[in-house]
């Protein structure tokens, strides 16, 4: 595709690398054609690059099957995933899930985006609801809104919680900002 056809959150490949366009931007410049000042991110490391390229440069588009993985379980460092349609297990190591693995927990689904066979990206669901383990007592006198406490959660996750969580409770967590959303009712 043409540099002018980019689009934010496409997946192209330069140089032989996969990146994640998440900006770009129009650039006039005082002598010469214009450009289009592209911020991507690799998806192999996440860093980030600032390149520019022509609006007639071409650049090669990758294309990403994404499918429904189910987390079954880890052993050290590899965690073992399973597709739901074709009931195809993959192990996949820490790196894969960068913080991801604290929010791990049994029967969890994740979406898995392939590249040649390859999973390159692993996304959580925005939230997951985790059981306390381990909070110190409340607090007589304490309102939810002033203080809060550090409660242990079965993933082994610590979350800033209000002070009427207790152990055995079941919280809802945000897997993008590692805090407390709310009490699930049962």
């Amino acid at each position: 595709m043409r540099a002018s056809e980019m689009r934010k959150g496409q997946t192209v490949k330069i140089d032989g690398k996969l990146y994640a366009i998440v900006n770009y931007q129009h650039v006039k410049l005082g002598k010469g054609g214009a450009v289009y000042q592209t911020k991507l991110k690799s998806l192999t490391d996440g860093s980030i690059q600032s390149i520019r390229l022509r609006s007639e440069e071409t650049v090669e588009e990758a294309y990403l099957d994404r499918r429904t993985y189910e987390y079954l379980y880890s052993a050290g460092s590899e965690h073992i995933l399973m597709n739901v349609t074709t009931y195809d297990q993959i192990s996949l190591d820490d790196d894969a899930f960068s913080d991801g693995q604290k929010f791990l927990k049994p029967n969890t689904q994740l979406q898995v985006s392939m590249y040649e066979g390859r999973p390159v990206i692993v996304e959580l669901p925005n939230t997951v609801d985790l059981e306390v383990t381990d909070t110190p007592p409340e607090i007589k006198g304490a309102t939810a809104t002033s203080q809060s406490k550090p409660a242990t959660v079965e993933t082994g996750l610590v979350v800033s919680v209000p002070p009427f969580v207790k152990i055995g409770d079941i919280i809802r967590v945000d897997t993008r900002t590692s805090e407390y959303v709310t009490r699930v009712k049962e």
